[in-house]
């Protein structure tokens, strides 16, 4: 039995079946019912696969060991997601949101606010590390801002994403930028660099567009409209530059390198104690809000709506998704279907171009079937870690490609733990703000296309590296 559980191998049917029942039964509870009830067609799916692996031999016990193994990363995730419900609770109690709602109004000019809210995600991602952070803070306010100024709630959800995606993936905090470059071999720095190369061209047309978008989307707002907002927003908090302190404090602190979890408690703590303080909240008050949201009563709807959230159980649907998610995943993983099935796809990379393109396709079917993004990366890297090492390209190629498709498109997927947080935070679903996550779209793209150009694709001593796949004289490398 002990050597029934080290070598049990999936049948390719199997494999395929599990595969095509779970996108089947995603595209059906999406397009087909329009409804957003993930988790039972989820665990429909697992129990699926789970049947089909038992019938044709896979003891069980180790489907519970992959079950178990999934929950090693399944509870530092629900942490994060909880806090950051808390924080957001806090965050619109303490008139840090309504602050920058308020000022965003007064200051920002219309026709640019989708370039200034991407370039704001941006600079908020690369200082904390974390898109999710940035699209749970700054990019709710974002999007309170957007509204007020008559801007298509998916287009400032578009840009909010783009921003966070691309700061998220070029800051050495961020969990992805480290993940990456280490299942893959290559030095962290090397990988940022490397990353500069799609990513920043990719966010410089996206800021183009955006600035395109943003002339022929605005102006719909009234300044009457404008004002009622304002006048709102004053009339429930004390706005002050006291509020805005639990925002500095993340940025100050990420650049202090501190890790994501206790910067966010830190400041949840602190715009709590300045609801209590300066927004007149009881004690008793800010501890349900935190738990449980912000409920807004300025009497205009649209405001209320986008003010009326928060709270660690916010995230229930999210935290309850993940759980499936990532024990199906695990599954998926240590039971062999996902090295079975991808295993198909090494005879696409005779080129460069085509090696390039494969990496990308693969991410995105990881990030479909895993529902993961560090799943995907993981995955995604060791596969084709030998394609690279066998063309004598460098590491950071490998880790750049698995970030440009598999980190920027997890937020496109509804039923990804990205595009789940982001949908669930900004209020607008992953498919509606999908035509306007120009970043998201446009990197992975861009790696292809530098791929069959051959631009950046570096062999081993063309360009300076901390890492190689393979010994290579300093001097030649210079």
């Amino acid at each position: 039995m002990e050597h029934n559980d080290s070598f049990f191998k999936p049948k390719m049917w199997v494999c395929l079946a599990s595969m095509a029942f779970l996108i089947a039964g995603m595209c059906y509870t999406i397009f087909v019912t329009k409804l957003q009830n993930l988790h039972i067609t989820m665990l429909t799916c697992m129990g699926f696969c789970i049947l089909l692996l038992v019938l044709t031999g896979c003891p069980y016990k180790k489907i519970e060991e992959a079950i178990l193994y999934s929950g090693n990363l399944i509870v530092p995730t629900l942490l994060i997601l909880y806090t950051i419900g808390a924080v957001m609770g806090s965050w619109i109690a303490s008139g840090t949101v309504p602050m920058i709602i308020y000022w965003g109004l007064k200051l920002i000019n219309p026709a640019l606010f989708l370039t200034t809210a991407c370039i704001a995600c941006v600079i908020t991602a690369l200082a904390t590390g974390s898109s999710w952070s940035t699209i749970g803070t700054v990019g709710v306010a974002l999007m309170g801002v957007g509204m007020g100024l008559g801007i298509n709630p998916a287009m400032t959800a578009g840009a909010v994403v783009s921003g966070a995606a691309f700061g998220d993936k070029m800051s050495p905090m961020s969990d992805t930028t480290n993940v990456a470059p280490a299942v893959s071999g290559a030095d962290l720095f090397d990988h940022i660099k490397a990353m500069v190369t799609t990513g920043g061209p990719a966010l410089l047309a996206s800021l183009v567009l955006f600035t395109v978008l943003g002339f022929s989307a605005s102006g719909s707002a009234s300044s009457e409209t404008i004002s009622q907002i304002l006048t709102s927003l004053e009339s429930i908090f004390h706005l002050n530059l006291l509020t805005l302190l639990p925002i500095i404090l993340v940025l100050a602190l990420a650049v202090m390198k501190f890790p994501a979890m206790p910067t966010l408690l830190i400041s949840a703590l602190v715009a709590a104690a300045i609801a209590v303080l300066v927004q007149g909240q009881s004690m008793g008050g800010i501890m349900n809000i935190m738990e449980y949201g912000f409920v807004s009563e300025t009497g205009f709807y649209d405001i209320d709506k986008l003010l009326s959230r928060g709270g660690m159980f916010s995230m229930h649907y999210t935290a309850s998704l993940t759980v499936i998610v990532m024990a199906f995943g695990g599954i998926l993983e240590k039971c062999g279907i996902l090295d079975e099935i991808l295993s198909t796809m090494k005879g696409l990379t005779r080129t460069v171009g085509t090696t390039v393109l494969t990496t990308v396709v693969i991410e995105i079917v990881l990030n479909l079937v895993t529902a993961s993004q560090y799943m995907t990366l993981v995955l995604g890297g060791k596969l084709m870690m030998p394609v690279y090492k066998e063309k004598d390209m460098l590491p950071q190629t490998l880790s750049r490609t698995l970030e440009d498709s598999g980190t920027v498109t997890s937020l496109l997927i509804p039923w990804n733990l990205c595009g789940a947080f982001a949908s669930a935070a900004l209020g607008v679903h992953c498919f509606s703000y999908l035509p306007f996550a120009l970043f998201n779209w446009i990197c992975p793209l861009l790696a292809v296309v530098w791929g069959f150009t051959g631009l950046f694709q570096w062999k081993t001593g063309q360009i300076p590296s901390k890492k190689t796949y393979r010994p290579v004289d300093a001097e030649a490398a210079k």
